[in-house]
């Protein structure tokens, strides 16, 4: 398994599969221009195998911390560490950048993320309620 860094809309679009909807060229190249926003992609055999997305977050009264975004393992390559290994790169990098802290919100009944955020070190900080706005029509 090799993880790198998505550089290219196209390393994006190779990489859809990976994802809940098909990517757009646009929304590619808006992701990879934002200096806080970050993917990495793991690799079997020059196959994306699996991706992890992530977005810095800094507060005035906090400093930075990465928001894990979304990660995801196609699943013929699930049960194999991709995710554990996806979700400490993610770590690896945020650490690098200076940031202070990383987070996840993940649905209370999804086993398969809980137990691969702890395998990588999460620790649970109790449970929240997530709100959201929708914004634009479908």
């Amino acid at each position: 398994m090799d993880i790198r860094r998505a550089r290219s809309a196209g390393e994006l679009m190779a990489a859809e599969g990976l994802f809940d909807g098909p990517a757009r060229p646009e929304w590619c190249e808006r992701f990879l221009a934002r200096t806080g926003h970050l993917m990495l992609i793991a690799y079997v055999d020059g196959v994306p195998a699996g991706m992890v997305s992530g977005v810095e977050m800094t507060h005035p009264d906090k400093g930075t911390e990465m928001c894990l975004y979304e990660l995801s393992v196609d699943e013929g390559y699930r049960r194999r560490g991709i995710g554990r290994a996806l979700t400490l790169a993610l770590a690896d990098e945020a650490k690098a950048r200076g940031c202070y802290g990383m987070w996840v919100g993940v649905d209370t009944d999804n086993e398969e993320a809980l137990a691969t955020y702890a395998s990588a070190g999460a620790e649970d900080e109790g449970l929240f309620s997530m709100r959201g706005w929708p914004l634009r029509d479908a």
